[in-house]
C-alpha cells in the first residue's frame, strides 16, 4: 500500500472542449513548477493526477495554491483486487473509528469485474460484518469513504479544499494598481484565480510615504506570488505629479486627476512590457474616488481593458477574502500610501469628465508621466 497525493483539477477546465488539453498541460507545468526543490513523481492513472513523494504534507501546501486545482486527498494505493480493497477500506474506517459512514465507489476501469454500486453494497456489507458499533448513514455519514478503481484501485477519505479557478497564466495579463490596503490584494488574487498574469505597478510618494509603506507594498506582492510563482513589481515615483497637481489645480479634484495620472502610467507600462489590461481593487460607491462619475473620468485616460473584480462588493466580503489568502494582517500595517496622504477635505464625487480634462490641461502630462516611468524601481517577487 503507497500513500499518495490525488489532485483534482477544476471541474470547468472539463468544458473546455478542443481546448481541454492545453488548460491541463499549463496546470500540469504549474504544478511542477511550485514543487521545484521537493522529491516526487507525478503520476496519471487513467486520466487521474496522482502525486508520490517523501513529504506530502510539504507537496499538499504547496498544490493547494495552484489556481486550476480544485481539491487535494491523500489516497491509499492498493492493488486492483477486491479482497485488497475491501481490507484497505476497513483498516481507514477502522484508524478513524466513526460512529455512521457511506461509501462510494468510482469504476472507471471496465475490467473489474464488479460495477460501482456492487463494490459499495459489499464493502459496506464487509465492514458491518466486522464492527460492531459503526452504521450507514447515506445522507450525513462521519465518514465518506470513498473508492476509485482505475489501473490501480484507490481508497480515501479526506479531502483538503484547493484555490480552483482556472491554470495561472492561461488568460492573458494585467497591470494591478498595487496599493498598501485590504482591496488591491484581493483584487490581484481574484483575477490571478481567472488564470490572468499579474504584474503590479506601485505609486511612492517620497519622502511623504516611508520606505516602510514600500516594503509593506513588496511584502503583499510576495504573498501574491505564493499563489502565482513570482511577480513583478514596478515602483514608480509619484511625489512630482503630486506637487504638480497640488500646484496647478483644484484642490477637489486632486484625487480624480491623481487617479487618471495612474491610470495613464499602467497603461503606458502596460505598452512597454506587453501587458494587455490594467486591473484595480475599486470597488463602486465606497470612496470618493469610486463613484461611477469618477470611474468614468478615469477610465477616459485608459487604452485598454480596465478590470474591477471587487466593483459590486461589500468591505466585509473583500476582507474575508484578505483573511483567507493571508494578505489582511499586512494591509492593516499603519504605514499610508500617496492616496491616503494627499486627500482634499472636499474632494468632488461626481465629476465632470470635460471639467476634469480642462482643469489638467495646465500641465505637462506626457513629461510627468515619461519621467516618473523613467525613475521607476523594479522588483521580481
Amino acid at each position: 500500500m503507497n500513500k499518495l497525493i490525488l489532485v483534482k483539477y477544476a471541474p470547468e477546465i472539463f468544458l473546455k472542449g478542443l481546448n481541454r488539453n492545453k488548460f491541463e498541460k499549463k496546470l500540469r507545468d504549474n504544478i511542477k513548477y511550485v514543487l521545484r526543490g521537493v522529491s516526487y513523481e507525478f503520476i496519471v492513472d487513467q486520466n487521474r493526477w496522482f502525486i508520490k513523494g517523501d513529504d506530502l504534507e510539504e507537496i499538499i501546501s504547496r498544490v493547494k495554491k495552484v489556481f486550476g486545482v480544485s481539491e487535494v486527498c491523500i489516497v491509499s494505493q492498493v492493488e486492483r483486487e477486491f479482497d485488497i480493497i475491501k481490507e484497505e477500506a476497513l483498516r481507514v474506517l477502522k484508524e478513524i473509528n466513526p460512529a455512521t459512514f457511506k461509501v462510494e465507489t468510482k469504476r472507471a476501469n471496465k475490467e473489474f469485474p464488479m460495477n460501482s454500486m456492487e463494490v459499495s453494497r459489499s464493502i459496506g456489507g464487509y465492514i458491518l460484518s466486522q464492527c460492531e458499533d459503526v452504521k450507514v448513514d447515506v445522507k450525513k455519514p462521519e465518514l465518506f469513504l470513498q473508492i476509485e478503481i482505475r489501473d490501480k484501485a484507490y481508497v480515501y477519505e479526506k479531502k483538503i479544499k484547493a484555490v480552483g479557478g482556472l491554470p495561472y497564466g492561461m488568460n492573458g495579463s494585467t497591470m494591478l494598481m498595487l496599493s498598501g490596503g485590504i482591496d488591491s490584494p484581493v483584487a490581484a488574487y481574484m483575477m490571478a484565480r481567472r488564470g490572468v498574469g499579474v504584474q503590479c505597478v506601485y505609486y511612492h510618494s517620497h519622502p511623504y510615504t516611508s520606505e516602510r509603506a514600500k516594503e509593506k507594498v513588496k511584502d503583499l506582492a510576495k504573498i501574491v506570488s505564493s499563489y502565482t510563482g513570482g511577480v513583478r513589481l514596478y515602483v514608480v515615483p509619484f511625489t512630482d505629479i503630486q506637487m504638480n497637481i497640488i500646484e496647478k489645480c483644484r484642490e477637489d479634484e486632486l484625487t480624480i486627476i491623481m487617479r487618471r495620472f495612474m491610470m495613464r502610467i499602467a497603461c503606458a507600462l502596460g505598452e512597454k512590457v506587453g501587458v494587455q489590461s490594467v486591473t484595480t481593487g475599486e470597488s463602486i460607491g465606497q470612496v470618493a474616488s469610486q463613484t461611477m462619475e469618477s470611474l468614468i473620468c478615469s477610465d477616459d485616460c485608459s487604452d485598454r481593458p480596465v478590470f474591477r473584480p471587487l466593483v459590486t462588493m461589500d468591505k466585509i466580503d473583500i476582507m474575508d477574502i484578505a483573511h483567507e489568502i493571508g494578505t489582511y494582517e499586512t494591509s492593516i500595517l499603519p504605514y499610508e500610501d500617496c492616496c491616503t496622504i494627499f486627500v482634499p477635505k472636499h474632494p468632488k464625487t461626481k465629476p465632470r469628465l470635460n471639467e476634469i480634462r480642462q482643469s489638467e490641461s495646465v500641465l505637462e502630462i506626457e513629461k510627468l508621466v515619461e519621467e516618473a516611468i523613467d525613475g521607476m524601481e523594479v522588483f521580481d517577487l
